[in-house]
């Protein structure tokens, strides 16, 4: 009989998508084919103390199911790297670039990808300015007002007012010293699955996002039983065709391996479509749209998870 891989899940953490990390752990635990795999189960509490230490004869492989600070922004995986273990995922820089909304979007425009209007600011400069507006001045309502580095909608406000902005922005203070304030796009929003190494990344098929409301927010995400997706989109050939291939562009603009899941705005009047985020590191509840379109793509869940293990061992060359 073969010796099973051993895979170390590590979820929770201190950042505030901490449950959401529970919830995607435990459907990777749940999948893990056993005639293959040895899970154990890492978690990590929320004051970001380790039940364990890893060590490299303890795991032949980390499955990093942490999002947000400190799991999907490169802290973790370059604490992995200098223990020397292989780890599912995105490195530390393409990690770090993607987690930070301002150096993902001066990624993507320096790489002519298309985004839409923004602005951003430190907290510094906004409560030492007496004209909040003018930070703003280029933009028009609505907007929406974010922390730089957060996921699961967290932090996130749409405004439509000064009032509404002042709020907003006291908000991702609260998460961030540094604030993006984007402006609001009457459009659909699409998602699209990336897996793959360096050189030759493969795209799933576009799903859309149900949103009840202006948004989808943190609850209708996680914590509503009600459909959030569509999978696969009906989406013109064309359309759906170059958001593969933009999905592709953004994944090697920050040096993506192993998997993203890219965020659209599709503008159907204009036919144009806007790359919103990438993330390294999507969920991976039962109802995640990442593995539901890469499911629609032809690669159930075992599966995928199997490629991204596979993908983490040739990286390191193990």
């Amino acid at each position: 009989m073969t010796e099973r891989v051993r895979v170390a899940v590590l979820a929770g953490g201190p950042s505030a998508e901490h449950e959401v990390s529970l919830q995607s752990a435990q459907a990777v635990l749940d999948a893990l084919p056993r005639e293959l795999y040895e899970p154990v189960a890492v978690i990590i509490d929320r004051q970001g103390r380790w039940p364990v230490e890893l060590r490299r004869e303890s795991a032949d492989v980390v499955f990093p199911v942490l999002h947000g600070p400190f799991g999907e922004d490169g802290v973790v995986q370059g604490h992995l790297e200098t223990l020397g273990i292989p780890y599912v995922g995105c490195g530390v820089l393409a990690s770090a670039v993607a987690m930070n909304k301002v150096a993902m979007r001066r990624t993507f425009l320096a790489e002519d990808i298309p985004v839409t209007p923004g602005v951003w600011f430190t907290e510094h400069e906004w409560r030492t300015t007496t004209d909040h507006r003018g930070l703003v001045k280029s933009l028009d309502w609505p907007m929406y007002v974010k922390p730089a580095s957060m996921g699961s909608s967290i932090g996130i406000s749409r405004v439509t007012s000064m009032e509404e902005l002042r709020a907003g922005v006291d908000l991702a203070l609260a998460y961030d010293r540094v604030v993006i304030v984007e402006q609001s796009v009457s459009a659909r929003e699409l998602i699209c699955g990336v897996l793959g190494g360096y050189d030759t990344p493969d795209a799933s098929l576009p799903g859309e996002l149900i949103v009840p409301g202006d948004w989808l927010d943190y609850e209708a995400k996680y914590l509503s039983q009600a459909e959030i997706a569509i999978i696969p989109a009906a989406l013109p050939e064309r359309v759906a065709e170059e958001a593969r291939e933009l999905s592709l562009r953004a994944f090697r603009a920050i040096g993506g391996y192993g998997l993203s899941r890219v965020d659209f705005l599709y503008e159907e009047g204009t036919g144009r479509l806007y790359v919103l985020e990438i993330n390294t590191m999507p969920g991976f509840t039962s109802r995640s749209v990442y593995a539901r379109a890469w499911a629609a793509s032809g690669v159930p869940y075992p599966d995928l998870l199997r490629r991204l293990i596979d993908l983490a061992l040739a990286r390191s060359g193990s």
